[in-house]
């Protein structure tokens, strides 16, 4: 009799826990030399509790209240180092403000709402086996990919 095999959505966390990512991203500046200043601080928090994909304006909408001399620039750039160092995932969008993942930053598709602009995570394991396939098959070296799904959430439909 074969064992039978987990799936593979079982293995992979939908939603890191943030406060490890939030350590995570903590000690990797670090490592490079970088401060940790309160106002990055505060990002760092934003991006790695957040299950929404904010944009830069929405993280600076969340670290003004708290800290109101803080500017926008500080945040982009901020979020930028984050995405250099490879801590978040940037989802480029060309007409609207990026979107900006700090709990899972690394490839995993996408569903987003082209309504309301919802943005969730959904759990696709194939998808590392479809990247794995196209370099086997075609000899690329896959060294990232992104994929999105578009389509209209429950609440839109419902609302419609």
């Amino acid at each position: 009799m074969k064992s039978k095999k987990l799936p593979r959505e079982e293995t992979i966390p939908r939603y890191c826990d943030p406060q490890v990512r939030l350590e995570t991203m903590i000690k990797k500046l670090k490592d490079l030399d970088f401060r940790i200043t309160p106002q990055r601080l505060a990002v760092l928090k934003i991006l790695a509790e957040s299950k929404g994909h904010p944009s830069v304006e929405d993280v600076f909408k969340q670290v003004k209240p708290n800290f109101p001399t803080t500017s926008l620039a500080t945040i982009y750039k901020t979020v930028n180092l984050l995405k250099e160092i490879g801590e978040v995932v940037e989802l480029d969008f060309s007409e609207e403000s990026n979107r900006y993942d700090g709990n899972r930053p690394y490839p995993h598709p996408h569903l987003i709402c082209t309504k309301c602009k919802t943005i969730i995570d959904p759990d696709m394991a194939t998808v590392e086996d479809l990247s794995k396939e196209l370099a086997r098959k075609t000899g690329y070296e896959i060294l990232n990919h992104r994929l999105d799904f578009f389509g209209v959430c429950p609440r839109c439909q419902e609302n419609s």
